[in-house]
């Protein structure tokens, strides 16, 4: 049985056009929807699939759209500022996918009665520009986007717009800010954003692989994509596995699969680099708890993954071998945080900067005795505490590390050089 949703036609030559994406069944389901469903029909069959959010936070994808305040004008927003580190489906989606993806925003726009919408894109996806822009264009020029779609009344217009290259800007709020043209700084929620978003209008934001699922939901039917995955998170993901492992790549398999099967399943990621032993592994991307080899049998979903200490986050898994300087890793994740804080709350601005600092006097031999525990005690005041969910990012791999690999930093004090 194929359980792969969204790469089924992934390998087929120009399936990025309008043309060969028709050929397989593409925008059959956006037909059925304008001709054979109402918009509340649309956001039943979703809640009754399971669809949770690909975006990191998992919040179940029919039930945001239900939330969204009944007044005009309505927007919708599709997030592709993929900036997590480890993480790189949705480029793979916009490039070789485009078509799937505007489907999937048409079906939504129609459900939450939205006529605008947006595709918020990394300022650095050049080539996945490119392909929207002609995607766009091609679905406009055949009558599947713009007034009366397919004869039905219904319009949307849909608007790419490039970000700036900030990684604050995967925030919702922070999204919504900077396609008003201000600084990409998170708003205080609530209001959240189907009640007050875009412009101050209700705003239903979804990440690009959210989005591209809804076809293929709508064409097969809830139940069938509710077949796929557990008790609790339904359907198939995308795992971008990178690090020490032999194949590399982006990966679909049905939610619940076990960890130990995406790393070293031959038709995955074949096993660690060079035979080495496998040393710790981040599930989610550089944001979540880093886990040990003895983790390897939780499976890749929340509750799993929640109860060994970590989260699947954006679907980001990183791989590292026993080769790896722990705290070398965690000092460059730390510096990526550093950098990349919008400077808005004091817990984020200064404790990322100062948690890089400790990192890096301990890699270069120039830790002191007390810099573990002040390493934590920084980390639980940043905990909770920042005014979006970066700061809390900016510490998973830290406490997590310290956790794990403890005796690895009193190395690096103890002997004052860095292990290679």
């Amino acid at each position: 049985m194929d359980e792969r949703i969204l790469t089924r036609y992934l390998d087929i030559p120009r399936i990025d056009t309008l043309e060969v994406y028709r050929q397989h069944s593409g925008y059959e389901a956006l037909t059925r929807t304008l001709r054979e469903l109402s918009p509340q029909e649309v956001i039943e069959t979703i809640k009754q699939a399971g669809l949770g959010g690909r975006g990191g936070a998992g919040f179940p994808t029919g039930v945001k759209w239900s939330l969204l305040a009944r007044t005009s004008p309505r927007y919708l927003c599709c997030n592709a500022d993929e900036g997590e580190p480890g993480t790189f489906k949705d480029r793979m989606l916009l490039e070789r996918l485009p078509h799937q993806l505007l489907e999937g925003m048409t079906i939504t726009g129609y459900a939450c009665q939205v006529e605008t919408a947006f595709i918020y894109l990394r300022g650095e996806f050049s080539f996945a520009f490119r392909q929207l822009q002609r995607a766009v264009e091609e679905a406009y020029a055949a009558g599947l986007l713009g007034t009366n779609i397919l004869g039905s009344g219904y319009s949307l217009e849909i608007i790419i717009h490039r970000g700036a290259g900030a990684y604050v800007c995967g925030e919702e709020t922070a999204l919504l800010e900077s396609l008003e043209g201000r600084r990409g700084y998170p708003r205080l929620r609530p209001p959240f954003p189907p009640a007050q978003g875009l412009y101050g209008s209700p705003t239903v934001i979804n990440n690009c692989e959210t989005l591209s699922t809804i076809p293929a939901i709508i064409r097969h039917g809830a139940q069938w994509y509710a077949s796929f995955g557990t008790a609790k998170s339904k359907g198939t993901r995308l795992f971008c596995l990178s690090g020490h492992v032999k194949k590399p790549g982006i990966y679909e398999l049905p939610i619940g699969a076990p960890l130990r099967t995406l790393i070293y399943d031959e038709a995955y990621g074949g096993g660690i680099l060079d035979d080495r032993t496998l040393k710790a592994v981040m599930p989610g991307g550089s944001s979540t708890a880093m886990l040990g080899p003895q983790h390897l049998s939780a499976t890749l979903d929340a509750e799993s993954l929640g109860a060994v200490g970590s989260v699947p986050g954006s679907g980001g898994v990183i791989v590292l071998h026993d080769g790896v300087c722990i705290v070398a890793a965690v000092a460059r994740i730390s510096e990526f945080y550093r950098e990349e804080s919008c400077g808005k709350c004091t817990p984020c601005r200064e404790g990322t900067y100062w948690l890089a600092s400790i990192l890096e006097r301990i890699e270069h031999g120039q830790g002191k005795e007390r810099d573990i525990d002040l390493l934590l005690d920084i980390c639980s005041n940043i905990s909770g505490k920042s005014f979006c969910a970066l700061g809390d990012f900016a510490i998973g791999a830290i406490v997590s590390s310290i956790k794990l690999f403890r005796e690895e930093y009193e190395y690096h004090i103890r002997e004052k050089s860095c292990m290679v």
